[in-house]
């Protein structure tokens, strides 16, 4: 079966998985959602005794149907190799009751990784197909973690550049040091006076500048995105929710066919998005529970149905989750829309001119799999501290919002379906928001390493290379530029 794929916003006629990827996202501004959603091929039995590598090919091969077996197999072998720490890429850890999907073993020490491993080889394989000969210019808003794996995996790639851009002191410390020092010749970073969602409305903006891209298309260069509005960043997704299910079925903690649950804290909504493939691709899913921070407009979303962006923007202690605008809301819209682009389209369109929509009672009937909840600072630090003092174990503030917000659901509901929790970051890169949920009184007057050194003795756990990395790296990047200004930034860069 060949899967095609489609704009949410027009009927514009349907493109194949490679040239989705290397085009990002549709020239109508809509995001690429496939003709239809395709089953597995393999039984539940089977693919718990897969490996991780074969395990993405036996998924990814179900969406990427032009790519061949052996580019697609190239593609993960290049991807899952020794930049994780772990054979096991994806481990999933029992703790108090709740199975918590360790998805930070890669070099940057996020679940980013995950995707980004894979996408600059699914790229290049991608123009090789189609005979794209232009320079590809990966240009990417980043709330803290994208932008930096989407460097350590496009760095020095030939026939790409990437320009990572990232809101002025809106990232932690160790986010920050981590895409100054980025190393490559092809690596641009940008600070913007503003927050994630000037930075991804100004990125949009550039993408849909039809004048600036005929620009560079004339000096031979072409734009693409490492978002998750990309699909390929989307579809390696959709693998570690599946190994994570087959992982619990190789162990005995359920039986084959049984349901799970599936806890993601989320900003942009793509994690959680990949979730709700894997489910409609036939994985066993009872509940989808969506965490928010204290910028809860997906979880209002879901109480209510609508979507209102205009609201005050809360800095928190789980900055990748700092945002109003999750773009790939849009891809779930579509669904509940019957797959129908012009009622999507016309909901996109509301939100970008009142900053919200109001969908109908009959599309939130069609998304009643999810359940949506939020976590306030305290109740994030308070779960934190209640896991370590349970079971010494240590989950970083994004974890901790996923955490609390499963605790408080299966307490409401008293729902005690087997649950999976995304672990979406190594609490090492938030060290002093971590120590300060589990020993408050050792934060005062100690620098970040000094808090890492201090979350090793804690965990008893060695600091992972990517902080080892950045202890010594000298800053590389070091331009801020206002929002409405990017688009001249990018032009500088690139020399145009």
């Amino acid at each position: 079966m060949s899967i095609l794929y489609r704009s949410t916003r027009s009927s514009a006629e349907p493109v194949t998985a490679s040239k989705a990827i290397l085009t990002g996202l549709s020239p109508d501004g809509g995001l690429f959602v496939p003709t239809e959603i395709p089953t597995f091929t393999s039984s539940l039995e089977e693919m718990k005794t897969m490996s991780y590598r074969d395990l993405a090919y036996d998924i990814m091969s179900r969406w990427l149907t032009d790519f061949t077996e052996e580019e697609l197999k190239a593609c993960i072998a290049g991807a899952y190799d020794e930049k994780f720490d772990t054979p096991a890429i994806a481990p999933l850890v029992k703790k108090d009751g709740a199975y918590y999907l360790e998805l930070y073993h890669g070099a940057t020490i996020a679940f980013k990784d995950m995707a980004l491993s894979i996408l600059p080889h699914l790229m290049v394989t991608a123009a090789r197909k189609n005979g794209v000969h232009d320079e590809i210019v990966i240009l990417t808003a980043t709330s803290g973690d994208t932008g930096k794996a989407a460097m350590a995996g496009f760095a020095d790639v030939p026939g790409t550049r990437i320009i990572v851009f990232y809101p002025h002191g809106g990232v932690s410390n160790i986010q920050y040091l981590q895409m100054a020092t980025q190393r490559g010749a092809n690596t641009h970073v940008v600070a913007i006076r503003g927050n994630f969602d000037d930075a991804q409305t100004a990125v949009k903006k550039i993408f849909n500048d039809r004048e600036m891209a005929a620009e560079l298309a004339d000096k031979g260069i072409r734009f693409s995105s490492a978002n998750s509005i990309n699909i390929g960043r989307l579809v390696p997704q959709i693998v570690y929710y599946v190994y994570a299910y087959c992982q619990m079925a190789a162990a005995g903690e359920i039986k084959t066919g049984e349901e799970i649950n599936i806890t993601v804290p989320t900003g942009n909504f793509g994690n959680i998005l990949a979730a709700y493939y894997a489910g409609q691709m036939g994985l066993p899913i009872h509940k989808l529970i969506c965490a928010s921070n204290e910028n809860k407009v997906l979880f209002d979303f879901f109480q209510t149905g609508e979507y209102d962006r205009n609201r005050p923007f809360i800095l928190t202690s789980s900055p990748s989750m700092d945002i109003l605008i999750s773009s790939n809301l849009e891809r779930l819209i579509y669904r509940a829309c019957g797959d129908d682009s012009e009622r999507c389209a016309a909901f996109m369109e509301s939100l970008g001119r009142t900053g919200k929509y109001d969908i109908t009672d009959d599309m939130r009937e069609k998304v009643s799999d999810f359940y949506g909840g939020f976590a306030s600072e305290e109740e994030n630090f308070a779960g934190i501290r209640d896991l370590y003092g349970k079971t010494g174990y240590i989950i970083d503030t994004h974890t901790g919002i996923g955490n609390a917000v499963y605790r408080r659901y299966a307490a409401e509901t008293g729902d005690t379906t087997p649950t999976v929790i995304a672990s979406t970051a190594s609490p090492y890169k938030f060290a002093v928001s971590v120590v300060g949920a589990i020993a408050p009184d050792e934060v005062e007057g100690k620098t970040d390493f000094e808090l890492i050194d201090l979350l090793s003795r804690l965990g008893g756990t060695a600091e992972p290379a990517a902080i080892t990395d950045i202890r010594t790296a000298p800053i590389r990047h070091r331009t801020v530029v206002d929002p409405a200004d990017m688009a001249d930034e990018v032009r500088r860069i690139l020399g145009v």
